[in-house]
């Protein structure tokens, strides 16, 4: 079954004391023998084996690993019985093993898995303010990936965290102290792994790196997709915009299994180089080469088999999305998830944009943890409060799985688990207004599938609140508030986004006079209930 879903904040320098971390190497290929021909078949060959020693070198002993899926973003194959491999690549080729199921490749000590092998002889074009990848040299003998037994049941969580884009080393410590050190004290909330939605950094991507270190301290495996603010702008085609990217975190998009689940990270953010008078820009797609792969890769797959696709900008922005459409419609169990946008969204995609499967497809789109690129007066740390534009605190998600089922936690940062919603109602109210007075709220991740009631008072009968689409107003009212103060020293609140998860119901037209508790439940498809409440006072008719 499938469901939608502060702590006291603390300040510990958690990235300076992370800056000492390097990265380990890619898996390790086997260089040319003295006197090998540089003109030899571009074709990659090499072995996928139980790495038992754990030293990432095949070693006499270690088995290989047959049927063992490997790609070079395009074609994909799969190992023989001794784990051997052949694929053909180009002066331009990132190969990759696709991690099963009870495996896991090497990380590095920034915990980002080691799964690839870059091949570019020439390296990345040496004119890019941030550095890609230098030159790989000929074609290796063998390129060998190792893999360790690693145990992954059937239920298992995994962490989403949406556009933390740091602008500066400043700004990861934001995230730091706001998120990070939550997540840690929370024990990492027992996810398996976690993914960064992109947008990773804010254009400097020399900031790639101390987020990494600080994102490692969780100490889990954590996979990345590529955003729009994570490319080099000087590209002049979007093959070369992901350079840097790659050099950190290998391809831009991939697929793996964990538990029963397969998941397929995929880069659609397209970029266009200028040319001809026209600016340099990008706009959503994923390109035939990444399409092509996608359809060889769920052809590899059960057809029952849960596939969660995990994307930066969302589905419905995406211009080729139809092509996707064809690949999973007729699934039975998908789900998608992407950021950009700066606020909390449950999409359920319908014959409107194209989709032909019996069910519509439920893409979400997830919180931020920079939430409004880190903007609004800060709190008593000096970290702004960031809240999104549908009213929504900046935070992250806790995605949970099992089989082929999925569900989603919505989290705020700095604040405790049970804080789901904000409720909007007046301080006071003169007996006589009642019948007339709105309690509205804003339950941050609901969708259109959670139902919400309200009740006065713990005798009182639950109420149904209607589902309504509308700008939150305290988020408008602070937004003002900000824009009236002299020498603001931070970055103004973006405009207010119309809100699909804002649920409003009135007053009981008769309450006794005094202070009462309004209570508003949240409960989604699943039986997953929330609770949160706000105190009234009822005063005598003036």
């Amino acid at each position: 079954m499938k469901k939608l879903a502060m702590k006291p904040r603390f300040v510990l320098s958690l990235v300076a004391l992370s800056y000492t971390l390097m990265f380990l190497s890619a898996p390790r290929a086997q260089a040319h023998p003295p006197g090998a021909h540089a003109d030899q078949p571009k074709t990659a060959r090499g072995i996928v084996f139980n790495d038992l020693n754990g030293n990432r070198t095949h070693d006499a002993d270690e088995p290989g690993l047959a049927n063992i899926k490997v790609s070079n973003g395009r074609e994909i194959v799969r190992t023989d019985d001794q784990g051997h491999y052949a694929l053909p690549v180009s002066e331009e080729t990132i190969v990759f093993v696709i991690k099963p199921r009870g495996w896991m490749t090497p990380l590095n000590r920034n915990n980002l898995p080691q799964f690839y092998y870059i091949h570019k002889p020439a390296g990345s074009p040496e004119n890019f303010k941030y550095k890609g990848v230098a030159p790989t040299g000929p074609l290796p003998e063998s390129i060998n990936f190792p893999l360790v037994r690693h145990e992954e049941p059937d239920a298992f969580k995994a962490l989403m965290f949406g556009d933390p884009q740091p602008r500066n080393i400043r700004e990861v410590e934001y995230i730091a102290h706001d998120v990070i050190e939550q997540v840690i004290e929370e024990h990492g909330h027992g996810a398996s792994f976690g993914v960064t939605l992109g947008d990773i950094v804010f254009d400097d991507l020399s900031v790639m790196e101390p987020l990494n270190q600080a994102i490692a301290l969780i100490g889990i495996p954590w996979y990345n997709v590529i955003g729009n603010h994570d490319m080099n702008l000087e590209a002049a085609d979007d093959a070369h915009s992901d350079e840097t990217f790659e050099r950190i975190y290998g391809p831009a998009y991939y697929s793996f299994d964990h538990g029963p689940a397969h998941f397929l990270v995929l880069d659609d953010v397209t970029w266009v180089g200028a040319h001809d008078g026209q600016k340099a820009h990008y706009h959503g797609g994923l390109g035939e080469r990444q399409l092509e792969f996608i359809r060889r890769d769920l052809s590899m797959i059960p057809a029952e088999q849960l596939v969660v696709l995990m994307m930066h900008i969302p589905l419905t922005q995406v211009d080729d999305r139809q092509q996707l459409y064809r690949l999973i419609e007729k699934r039975p169990a998908t789900v998608s998830i992407s950021a950009h946008t700066h606020y909390m969204e449950h999409r359920f995609i319908g014959k409107e944009d194209g989709w032909q499967g019996p069910e519509r497809h439920h893409h979400i789109v997830n919180v931020t943890v920079c939430g409004s690129w880190w903007r609004g007066q800060p709190d008593e740390r000096g970290i702004p409060h960031a809240t999104m534009s549908d009213g929504g605190p900046n935070g992250y998600s806790i995605m949970e799985f099992d089989g082929d089922t999925y569900s989603l936690k919505f989290r705020a940062a700095g604040r405790p688990a049970g804080y789901q919603m904000n409720i909007y109602a007046p301080e006071s109210v003169p007996a006589s207004a009642l019948a007339t007075t709105v309690v509205t709220a804003n339950v941050f991740g609901a969708s259109e599938k959670t139902q919400c009631a309200m009740r006065v008072g713990s005798d009182s009968v639950w109420k149904p609140m209607e589902r309504v689409t509308l700008r939150d107003p305290a988020y408008l009212a602070e937004q003002a508030r900000e824009a009236g103060l002299v020498n603001r020293s931070w970055a103004e609140l973006p405009g207010a986004h119309p809100t699909p998860h804002m649920y409003r119901a009135m007053l009981p037209p008769r309450l006794p006079l005094g202070s009462h508790r309004i209570e508003i439940r949240s409960r989604d498809v699943d039986g997953t209930e929330h609770v949160n409440h706000r105190i009234l006072r009822v005063e005598a008719a003036r």
